[in-house]
């Protein structure tokens, strides 16, 4: 197990120690709590979340707008199985 302390900022940012963000290989994490504890997870295929949707999005769509829909997507997707 690896663990590490770090400051949270006043803009509620942390910097993830290098040993950790080496074994998560990912530049994407999202965060998930159970109990008291918070847990730091890889997402590790943004562009394949994105995919799904390039069917349903109208052309001219920026890569933020189709990020932003899947992330919201995909939090809400989780939400439901997690209170299932």
């Amino acid at each position: 197990m690896t663990t590490a302390a770090v400051k949270i900022t006043r803009k509620g940012q942390v910097t993830i120690p290098k040993e950790i963000r080496d074994r998560l290989k990912a530049n994407t994490v999202y965060f998930e709590m159970e109990g008291d504890a918070v847990m730091v997870k890889p997402v590790l295929d943004v562009a394949g979340s994105l995919s799904e949707f390039a069917g349903n999005v109208k052309p001219g769509t920026s890569m933020k707008e189709m990020k932003d829909r899947a992330w919201e997507v995909a939090v809400r997707e989780k939400n439901i199985k997690k209170y299932s």
